[in-house]
């Protein structure tokens, strides 16, 4: 669908036109919840909104056009999963900033405002995110990262979860060209977001709004809740492609601690006390090799999990 140039005119000079890629399977409801946060964003600029079916009918009745705001739909051209449907969607984007919604996730109003003036303070910078407001079950909590920039170490030591892909808002133009599209060979695409900020936090520091703009749940709408296989096989994946991982101490124990963590709950018990004993070796702080071993001695994986959910944290 082509933008009306006449709708144009009441568009602030000078704010960049965004396009927001929402990746979505089966998952109508919260696909809407999804796309209504964009629509009621309070950005005067364009926004561009492409819905990415991936495996799923496409949605038709979605598509629609008013001043400012435009709703596409398109069916995941790539390969089959997350990765494949956000490439789809950068691919066909026309807005000089991208930006992603995952589609059980949603933003604040102010969001993309808040965003587009970081990014315009920073002319160098090619991708911004934000803190998080957590939804488990009937609690929220709120998870911040403390800083204004995250660089590559921050990202090699920690996952740093708070920075979620749904409220990452990236400079297409770095995304087609420097930093390179979503990776497509990871797992299931598990851990994509991750691989992402590393590969951006090497060429620039990370923009971060510390402010709790985006709506993410987590649980049972996680596609990953419960994949322990494809959550091993995906770090793995990034300890192979950012080998600063094993070299940093803290870097290495973090990602030991999740193989730890994630080899207990498959009920590998021997692999689980490997994975923990080099964590421990690495930084002997590591909670994660502590939690592991915990599970190995009999705590059921699923209460240590919810345990942690319920305080804002993840393994």
């Amino acid at each position: 669908m082509s933008i009306d140039p006449a709708n144009r005119t009441s568009v602030p000079s000078g704010l960049p036109d965004v396009t927001a890629v929402i990746p979505t399977h089966n998952r109508p409801e919260l696909m809407r919840r999804a796309l209504a946060s964009v629509l009621h964003q309070d950005y005067a600029g364009h926004i561009e909104i492409i819905v990415v079916f991936d495996k799923s009918e496409i949605d038709e009745s979605i598509v629609e056009q008013r001043t400012n705001r435009v709703v596409r739909v398109t069916g995941n051209e790539r390969t089959p999963g997350l990765a494949g449907a956000r490439n789809t969607g950068i691919l066909r984007a026309s807005g000089s900033l991208v930006a992603f919604l995952d589609d059980d996730d949603a933003w604040e109003p102010t969001k993309l405002s808040v965003q587009v003036a970081a990014l315009a303070a920073e002319p160098a910078a090619e991708l911004c995110t934000t803190a998080m407001l957590i939804e488990y079950d009937d609690s929220e909590s709120v998870r911040l990262a403390g800083r204004s920039h995250i660089d590559h170490v921050d990202l090699i030591r920690s996952r740093m979860s708070m920075l979620h892909s749904s409220s990452f808002v990236i400079r297409r133009e770095a995304l087609v060209g420097g930093i390179g599209l979503v990776d497509e060979t990871l797992p299931k695409s598990m851990a994509e977001d991750w691989d992402l900020l590393l590969r951006a936090a090497r060429r620039h520091p990370i923009v971060n709004v510390d402010q709790p703009l985006v709506r993410v749940r987590w649980g049972e709408t996680s596609y990953f809740a419960q994949a322990w296989e494809v959550r091993n096989q995906s770090q793995l994946w990034l300890l192979e492609h950012h080998p600063a991982m094993r070299s940093d101490p803290h870097g290495a124990a973090h990602s030991f601690g999740k193989l730890a963590f994630g080899s207990a709950a498959l009920g590998h018990r021997r692999e689980s006390v490997g994975w923990a004993w080099r964590a421990m070796r690495a930084n002997w702080r590591e909670p994660r090799a502590y939690i592991a071993l915990g599970v190995v001695a009999g705590v059921p994986w699923r209460w240590a999990v919810e345990q942690l959910n319920q305080r804002g944290h993840g393994i």
